[in-house]
């Protein structure tokens, strides 16, 4: 099962939020701090405490410069796995559309669960994108 955001739209270069989303140290910032606690974070990899999860870590895979990030859970943080793929496509100089997706690998049983809260997650994760101000 994948869940996909609303395309969002940025009025920042894909160069300049692609250089930000490659960073962890950078996602504290666009992550909702009412849902996450304890946040860690390097460049390539992040843990945090998410309720009711509990704690959880992430790591980038794979890059494309300028369109895309692929991050994948960390299996020694947590029996939670899943992928999440932020894809960038530049229609001008200061017009970048934004999707994220997530890919959970859970039960069958738990995915009517879990399919509103992830798509409400994939939504306002691409809303802060769409808003935040990466010149800052």
């Amino acid at each position: 099962m994948k869940i996909e955001s609303k395309i969002g739209k940025s009025e920042h270069s894909d160069t300049d939020i692609y250089a930000f989303l490659t960073d962890f140290n950078n996602f504290r910032e666009i992550i909702p701090a009412d849902k996450v606690s304890h946040w860690e974070s390097t460049e390539e990899q992040c843990s945090f405490h998410v309720d009711p999860l509990g704690r959880t870590g992430l790591q980038i895979i794979e890059k494309t410069p300028c369109s895309l990030v692929k991050m994948a859970s960390l299996p020694s943080y947590s029996n939670h796995q899943f992928t999440i793929w932020i894809q960038l496509k530049s229609l001008a100089d200061k017009d970048t559309r934004i999707k994220v997706t997530i890919e959970p690998q859970v039960n069958k049983m738990l995915i009517p669960m879990i399919k509103g809260p992830l798509k409400k997650f994939v939504d306002g994760l691409v809303s802060k994108i769409e808003t935040f101000d990466f010149k800052k």
